[in-house]
């Protein structure tokens, strides 16, 4: 029937459609790949949209393919194009069949058409498709076509999230009054389409509120002929009271409000309220007490979901938006207690999530550990912003809010109630979502309530309900106690101590042991010893029980305890590690496939491995397996060999050396093997870490340790070789830096001969990678061997300027101009110092060559307003080129800026601290310096700053035990020991003194902000 109604080009689609379809996969392959050599012919979309459109052909699939034929072959630019493009005379036959169809009854086959038209129109429109939105405002204005007016209305909406600046106040005007006469015509049109207009309003709104500079006082009028009329329909559709079964209500009240001015928003703050509190009726009944089955997903014409939650969830979201705009704050400021107060009553427990959790362990840990859609947790977000809007204040709104339930919830239990337990859960839920900030204010005792007594309170009223009866109260104390550990008293602590230890070992519901786990991984390491040792060997063994019991989403958190626990028992884990071990152990073969448990299964063996005496007889368990495992590696299952070399890295981890010798022994020669032969990108990569934990370990006894002279350091280079392959995928190389550097730092003598050839071979790495993480990496090794040159860096400029790099006058070239773009995007303490003090270093060579080298400078601005992603095809973006030795200058200002920020926002006016990042990220307690911290340093003026000076002018890291894997690898380079504060001064001052004009000639292409904080470290 279809085809009979067809041309030939229609027939031949529809039999193709309808092969897609068949059972028989030979037949579905041939129809697919038919219809995509066809999609590559001219005329195929114009065919392809009159079967669309073809009301006799039942297919939702040719609507499909559509969507997909112009989202691939319509505009040349698109990320996702593939040629051709499609002609302009076939792109105006689509254009016109289209819009005829806009109205279609089929309501997928109208949305489908409509997405299409808005693809096109994100293109086309105004400029080669003038004619739509006129025909758009026919259809919206024909109230006897309802579905003209719903398929443009869908339309408008997709047009309208990807309208710019210079579409908004041409479209705004001849659309407005369509939409509007929608939106205040109750009578004539449905509550959805009146829902879709808002939105539409909405997102222009938005887009005018957005636009500023040029285009600010011609969108002030624009907004204001538009919000006036709307502010009456706002308040008439808030004033309505929330009817509980019709969630077009809902959409409609939560469509309401666009970036709106603050006299607007006060014109319509009653009505908003009225709606928020009325609603919360509703749903304490129908969700909270579940008496009611109102709460069931429903889905609107463009699959958006409509249920009560989610309408309360956008009502959160439009007050946490209140809240944290400064002007309107103002204007709720006096309800805010109020506010805090429906907050929490919305955070309770759901009877629906009440059954799932009890159901479902799984489920109640995944919903407390992951940010999901639900009132709990858009309420916390509400909370928070409270407290950053309004600070002691919210605080102690929220604390009376607390309050209040806390006694409602006593007087309800007292009454009876089987419900009262809601409410206390609600309040001690929401605490526990500001604990941070709640602990801070009790140090700092700013607020008008005790945090600590009334969580205490609340805490020992718990204290003797049943734990059967009570679930997930007892739970969320568990839970409480843990996140306000600092805060609590000792004595609630240990009771609740007791209490997990006895809660694990027991026959209590999953949520109870979950919040159990939670209070003991954190209470453990900070509980007295003496009260922890008598217990420890119960708790450890029910952990060990419960783990053989464990779900994937219970383990994460039982391994976790269980790490705390082992970290705590002193001298006695060593009694149950062969106990433990083995378990774990198997767990971590069991889940080698997750990145996640497995990685926790390690971190539980790392603490058996540090415990008293548990090293030799766990390194005695694992390595021999180990070993057998990583030399066979083609025999062993997926992920096994990347998980064994990851679990070998953390036995490496500050391994005495006998340890690393006996790892090396059994494992070194198949790690190499893995690097030179694995195709595999994971196992790669844990092999290169491991490699660099050989290395760290081992230093140059490990040359000595390969028997043959030079084999060892033959191994590694080659291992270094294939890893820096320019043919291998980015991401397989990602770790080599580290590698390297490991190589430069431990083994320089040996390491010398060999810098031409590995620079060339960093240099083809970078040239082929698509990852701005591994170029970091490689530039920070670079940075390191310029380090390694000193005094003579010249000599290593001249060595950048014999090597070739593809595209380039030479390597010098290729690798500051990547270096100079990429610097100010590296990361981490010791690899911002190693790059910047390299870069002083090279500056102060004076080197004539480094002048001649040009390198990106300044972004230059060619445009007013909004970058759209059509402005940014015509217009991309364009820098200035400078010289290198001013580019240097001005990164090393940069930085010495920063700095002096550090310093300045982090003191009082009597002392400040030494802001370097390493100085905090390593723990440094001993912060306190002279104020005249960037002095001059004694690095002669006529003289090359070596690592001699850096290191007579540093001062040694305090060394701490919980630094990162990462930074232990680097903590041995002296490096680590340069102030950089001291250093960049003293680079200034010698320039100043030994080179002026240079000097001035660099500074004048500084901003004012680098040029102010050289002339601070010149006045000292």
């Amino acid at each position: 029937m279809a085809a009979g109604a067809a041309d030939g080009d229609q027939r031949w689609l529809v039999e193709c459609l309808t092969a897609t379809l068949d059972t028989a996969r030979d037949v579905r392959a041939f129809a697919e790949e038919s219809l995509r050599q066809a999609s590559l012919l001219p005329g195929y979309g114009a065919a392809l949209t009159k079967v669309t459109i073809n009301k006799e052909i039942p297919f939702g699939l040719p609507a499909v393919l559509l969507k997909q034929f112009i989202k691939q072959h319509w505009q040349e630019d698109e990320e996702n194009f593939v040629p051709p493009v499609v002609s302009a005379s076939e792109k105006e036959v689509i254009r016109q069949l289209l819009l005829t169809s806009l109205d279609d009854s089929h309501g997928k086959i109208r949305t489908a058409i409509s997405m299409a038209v808005a693809a096109i129109g994100q293109h086309d429109w105004p400029e080669d498709w003038p004619e739509l939105l006129p025909l758009l405002l026919r259809l919206i204005g024909d109230q006897s076509n309802g579905n003209g007016v719903r398929g443009a209305l869908r339309c408008l909406a997709l047009l309208s999230d990807d309208l710019d600046d210079t579409c908004v106040p041409k479209l705004v005007p001849e659309l407005f009054p369509s939409l509007y006469r929608i939106i205040s015509s109750p009578h004539l049109y449905e509550n959805s389409l009146r829902a879709k207009a808002l939105a539409i309003v909405h997102s222009c709104i938005s887009m005018l509120g957005s636009m500023s500079g040029v285009y600010k006082r011609d969108t002030v009028s624009l907004m204001t002929s538009m919000l006036d009329p709307l502010m009456e329909q706002f308040s008439i559709i808030l004033n309505s009271p929330v009817q509980s079964q019709n969630p077009d209500d809902w959409s409609m009240q939560m469509e309401n409000f666009p970036r709106l001015p603050e006299a607007k928003i006060s014109a319509v703050l009653a009505p908003l309220w009225q709606t928020f509190v009325s609603s919360f009726k509703i749903y304490n009944i129908s969700s909270i007490q579940g008496s009611e089955d109102l709460d069931s997903v429903d889905y609107d014409s463009d699959g958006s979901e409509r249920s009560l939650e989610s309408f309360e969830i956008q009502f959160f979201e439009l007050w946490t938006t209140l809240v944290g705009n400064s002007r309107l704050a103002k204007v709720i400021g006096g309800n805010i207690k109020e506010l805090a107060y429906y907050t929490i009553a919305f955070q309770q427990i759901t009877e629906e999530q009440v059954q799932s959790w009890s159901r479902d362990a799984n489920q109640y840990v995944a919903d407390e550990d992951d940010v999901t859609y639900s009132c709990r947790v858009s309420g916390s977000l509400l909370l928070e912003e409270m407290v950053t809007a309004y600070e002691d204040y919210g605080i102690d709104s929220i604390l009376e809010a607390s309050q209040m339930h806390f006694r409602e919830s006593r007087e309800s239990k007292q009454a009876g109630s089987a419900d009262w337990w809601r409410l206390h859960e609600a309040s001690l839920f929401a605490l526990g979502s500001l604990s941070e900030q709640l602990c801070e204010a009790q140090d700092s005792g700013s607020t008008r309530y005790s945090v600590r007594d009334l969580l205490e309170q609340m805490l020992t009223d718990i204290v003797g309900t049943g734990v059967h009866q009570y679930p997930f109260l007892h739970a969320r104390a568990f839970s409480i106690v843990a996140k306000f550990s600092s805060v609590i008293s000792k004595g609630v602590k240990e009771q609740y101590l007791r209490s997990a230890a006895h809660a694990i070992a027991s026959d209590v519901p999953p949520p109870v042991k979950v919040g159990a786990c939670r209070a003991l991984a954190q209470l453990l390491p900070e509980s007295n010893q003496d009260l922890i040792q008598p217990n420890i060997m119960g708790i450890l063994s029910s952990l060990v029980a419960l783990l053989q019991q464990a779900s994937d989403e219970t383990l994460h958190l039982i391994l976790e305890t269980l790490q705390s626990a082992i970290k705590s028992g002193g001298e006695q884990s060593t009694l149950i590690e062969p106990v433990i071990s083995p378990i774990i152990l198997d767990v971590w073969v069991q889940h080698i496939a997750d990145p996640f448990i497995s990685i926790d299964a390690i971190e539980v063996l790392e603490a058996i491995k540090n415990a008293p005496g548990c090293l030799q007889p766990l390194v005695s368990r694992i390595l021999p397996t180990i070993g057998s495992i990583l030399g066979k590696p083609k025999l062993q299952p997926d992920g096994l060999i990347a998980g064994s070399l990851d679990l070998l890295t953390m036995v490496l981890k500050n391994a005495p050396i006998a340890v690393v010798k006996a790892v090396f022994d059994t494992c070194f020669i198949s790690t190499i093997l893995i690097v030179l032969e694995s195709e595999d990108h994971g196992e790669m990569q844990n092999a290169t870490e491991c490699l660099a934990a050989f290395i760290s370990g081992g230093r140059q006894e490990l040359l000595v340790w390969g028997g043959e002279q030079g084999r060892t350091l033959k191994m590694l280079l080659d291992a270094a070789s294939r890893l820096l392959d320019p043919t291998l995928e980015s991401s397989v190389s990602f770790f080599v830096g580290s590698f390297v550097l490991q190589l430069i730092l431990h083994m320089p003598s040996h390491l010398s001969p060999h810098i031409p050839d590995l620079i060339a071979a960093i240099v083809r790495r970078m040239q082929t990678s698509s990852i701005a993480g591994l170029k970091s990496s490689l530039i920070v090794t670079v940075a390191r061997l310029v380090h390694l040159s000193a005094p003579n860096v010249d000599q290593f400029i001249n060595l950048l300027l014999s090597l070739p790099a593809q595209g380039y006058e030479n390597s010098l070239v290729y690798i500051m101009s990547e270096w100079s773009q990429l610097q100010g995007e590296i990361q981490g303490a010791y690899q911002i110092k190693v790059t910047t003090t390299a870069l002083a270093l090279l500056i102060s060579t004076r080197h004539p060559e480094l002048s001649k080298v040009e390198v990106q400078g300044r972004l230059i601005k060619t445009s007013a307003g909004i970058t759209t992603r059509s402005k940014a095809w015509v217009a991309p973006d364009q820098w200035t080129k400078i010289p290198l030795p001013a580019k240097i200058f001005s990164l090393l200002a940069d930085t010495l800026a920063e700095i002096q920020e550090q310093i300045v926002g982090g003191c009082d006016d009597d002392c400040e601290e030494d802001s370097d990042w390493e100085e905090i990220q390593n723990g440094d307690t001993d912060t306190s310096i002279p104020d005249d911290i960037l002095y001059s340093a004694s690095v002669p003026s006529t003289a090359n700053p070596s690592i001699e000076h850096l290191n007579a002018m540093a001062k040694v890291f305090d060394e701490d035990d919980d630094d990162s894997y990462d930074d232990a690898l680097s903590k041995s380079d002296p490096l680590n020991e340069v102030k950089l504060a001291d250093f960049l001064t003293s680079i200034f001052v010698n320039m100043w003194e030994s080179d002026r004009p240079l000097f001035e000639y660099l500074c004048q292409g500084l901003s004012d902000s680098q040029r102010s904080a050289i002339e601070k470290v010149l006045r000292k």
